[in-house]
């Protein structure tokens, strides 16, 4: 059985050295899990990556344990989630970058510098776009034009620049013409989601986290105070109940470890539900049928499985790929565990 290439900690065959941290943020928009999942307070599995569903998951309430191959990255995911950010809200603290953010900023970068329309006031505006209508309007007149076209052309097809210089698993996982379906990708979301609130267009379009919506880009002046005129005394104010206090975001058990040997580990029945990522992008067939029979193991039957991939769907379709907001999925599998095999490969 070959290497499973996540063990790596790299993406690209150009990147030296020991496991480094790959994604310093998630693309993948855990409102699909809190929709499919079972009521909070059941015992979910997840791949740790940067973090960031573990997060959402542990917030809504319910029992996560996060799972990763890679030792940089798990502890990572395991500062952001020991400090999480200023809120209450169980947010992981605030990301760097990771390997994949390197290469999108390159990307930007370059459009940037090569296309007006990438300019980064010019994407801003875009961004701050909330009517989809209005979103698909612009993508098509302005930003996904004959420049970057080409550009994604360069660099995404089979001979292209990031193509080339991804692992030669990565690499087989991208879709031929992947320049134009990343287009239709991006496309199909910008004219469902609105820009404005959606936090995976700023993460793939500007590189930073979606600004604070309450927040306004100028606060007007304050109106004059006028004096203040003395009042009769008040009747006494009856003493408020007491406020129950904000449950705390439950713990997040970190584990090390191949995710299918950490299933093939647990007690049968041991999660209600699991998401795992696009961990069969880049694995051989031998490790899917591996992982497929470890899920059947360790989540209930009638428990929930969601997986992702980049790939082109195949006859069972896309699923709910359009209803992730991230934009880059291809598949975005739910479905739940079950005698056969067909339930969820």
């Amino acid at each position: 059985m070959s290497a499973n290439p996540w063990s790596g900690g790299r993406l690209t065959a150009l990147q030296a050295g020991g496991p480094r941290v790959l994604f310093g943020r998630m693309y993948e928009d855990p409102g699909i899990e809190l929709a499919a999942f079972p009521p909070p307070g059941a015992r979910v599995l997840c791949v740790a990556s940067a973090g960031d569903t573990a997060a959402a998951l542990a917030a809504a309430g319910y029992r996560v344990t996060a799972v990763d191959l890679n030792p940089a990255q798990l502890a990572y995911a395991r500062a952001r989630l020991t400090e999480p950010a200023a809120g209450g809200d169980g947010r992981p603290a605030h990301p760097v970058d990771g390997s994949a953010e390197r290469l999108l900023g390159l990307g930007r970068r370059t459009a940037g510098a090569l296309l007006p329309a990438w300019r980064p006031a010019a994407v801003e505006r875009f961004l701050r776009l909330a009517d989809p209508v209005e979103q698909a309007r612009q993508w098509h007149r302005s930003l996904d034009g004959p420049g970057l076209r080409r550009l994604l052309r360069l660099t995404l097809r089979p001979a292209g620049s990031l193509a080339l210089a991804l692992r030669p698993q990565f690499r087989g996982v991208l879709p031929p013409g992947f320049d134009t379906v990343l287009r239709r990708r991006i496309a199909r979301a910008v004219g469902r989601h609105p820009n404005a609130a959606n936090p995976w267009a700023w993460r793939l379009f500007a590189g930073r986290e979606l600004p604070d919506a309450g927040t306004p880009d100028r606060v007007p002046p304050m109106p004059p105070v006028p004096p203040v005129l003395p009042k009769p005394p008040m009747p006494p104010v009856p003493a408020a109940p007491p406020v129950s206090p904000v449950p705390p975001v439950p713990p997040v058990r970190l584990v090390l470890g191949d995710v299918a040997e950490v299933l093939e580990r647990s007690a049968p029945g041991a999660f209600d539900a699991v998401t795992l990522s696009n961990v069969l992008d880049g694995p051989d067939p031998q490790f899917a049928r591996r992982l497929r029979a470890a899920v059947r193991h360790a989540v209930r039957p009638g428990g929930v499985v969601v997986l992702r991939s980049v790939r082109e769907p195949g006859p069972a379709g896309p699923g709910l790929a359009a209803e992730d907001r991230s934009m880059l999925w291809g598949v975005v599998r739910v479905a739940r565990v079950g005698p056969s095999e067909e339930d969820f490969s």
